[in-house]
């Protein structure tokens, strides 16, 4: 199999589990990372055997063909603009951009170039989400009807180490968590066709509590609770909150109710399960076997799944079509709370087909 570079940008708390996904892949090879923070980016490169670039070197460097984007949301953009200019294909951490307008750049300027894009998240196309999407195409609970999808908790100033973008544009539970629940919800519903909501920023201003930043404050600029119900194409509706102002709940992350049965999901922050199903004649909720491989943590299957479309010409799962689907229903929530009504989807995309079951460990299909 003939590898693919890549170079990662962007050498922060995310990046090791993208540097450990991606030496399970066997199409893929990570040559070199880089960051504005250079000591950053050798103490990365020296962990995982790679070299130490500048942006620009990495950028040069021809014979790295995707960029990997993992710098802060406030520059997505910008990089992404880079690599592509560059005449790399990039793969990006969500969300792609922070508004239509940005998003709709990136894109344009791949068409143009006749270059792929493509974002996170991709714990979509673990084993945990690929059970639920295979046993809801198979009809187990039948038409899916209605859903509900919960990720409420009290703030990342608790445990990162550099909370502060989280609560700028960008940022805020929706844009930080809501690409995992929109994304699977995609992929297992469909596109959505109009967005209800209400939003509340409960806090001007947040106060971390992780070890070495005690008791420094950050601004708040982005509403921290997300409150809406999305309609989809297929007819299901779903119920949705993503809240950083909230201690503890007991609601399960997603639900999906059909005519014939309902489901759990698993947390899409995860590849794994488990997996509950219920029947009309079944009075207990029922694990269920996953049906499909890397349910392990696998960052970077979204970066080895473009890999394969850029060496064996077929698309990819995690593309900017999807991506910008979400960023789409994403900035709707807001637009719906400001205005009061319904805000319809303009854009819209394909569920992206399963992966077959049986793949073997480090291999995709072609």
């Amino acid at each position: 199999m003939r590898r693919t570079k890549i170079g990662i940008i962007g050498c922060g708390k995310i990046s090791q589990a993208y540097f450990n996904g991606a030496k399970i892949f066997r199409i893929l090879e990570t040559a070199a990372c880089a960051d504005i923070n250079m000591d950053a980016a050798k103490a990365k490169a020296e962990e995982n055997g790679v070299k130490a670039l500048s942006v620009d070197e990495l950028l040069a460097d021809p014979e790295i063909k995707i960029v990997v984007n993992l710098t802060i949301p406030q520059v997505h953009t910008e990089i992404n603009m880079k690599a592509l200019k560059a005449g790399k294909h990039v793969y990006c951490e969500k969300p792609l951009a922070l508004d239509r307008k940005e998003a709709r750049k990136v894109l344009d300027l791949a068409e143009k170039k006749k270059l792929l894009v493509g974002c996170a998240p991709d714990t979509f196309l673990g084993g945990g989400l690929q059970t639920c999407r295979k046993l809801i195409d198979d009809g187990w609970i039948g038409k899916p009807v209605a859903g509900t999808a919960f990720m409420m908790c009290r703030g990342h100033e608790r445990w990162h180490p550099s909370p502060g973008f989280y609560y700028l544009k960008g940022g805020g539970p929706l844009f930080d968590m809501g690409p995992y629940y929109l994304t699977a919800l995609v992929n297992l519903l469909g596109p959505v066709k109009r967005v209800c909501a209400s939003t509340a920023m409960t806090f001007k201003e947040r106060t971390a509590t992780a070890d070495g930043i005690f008791g420094k404050k950050f601004p708040v600029e982005v509403p921290t609770h997300y409150s809406g119900t999305l309609d989809f194409h297929s007819g299901c509706l779903v119920s949705m909150i993503m809240s950083f102002d909230v201690w503890a709940h007991g609601h399960h992350p997603i639900e999906i109710y059909g005519t014939e049965g309902s489901m759990k999901v698993p947390d899409p922050n995860s590849f794994k399960g488990p997996v509950f199903l219920k029947n009309p004649a079944g009075e207990e909720w029922k694990e269920t076997a996953l049906s499909h491989s890397y349910a392990e943590p696998l960052r970077s299957i979204g970066t080895a799944d473009m890999a394969y479309a850029v060496t064996y010409g077929r698309k990819h799962r995690c593309n900017g079509e999807l991506a910008y689907h979400v960023l789409d229903v994403m900035q709707s929530f807001e637009e719906s709370s400001v205005s009061g009504k319904h805000i319809e989807i303009s854009s819209t995309c394909e569920r992206t087909d399963p992966f077959p079951i049986g793949l073997a460990n480090g291999l995709l299909d072609k």
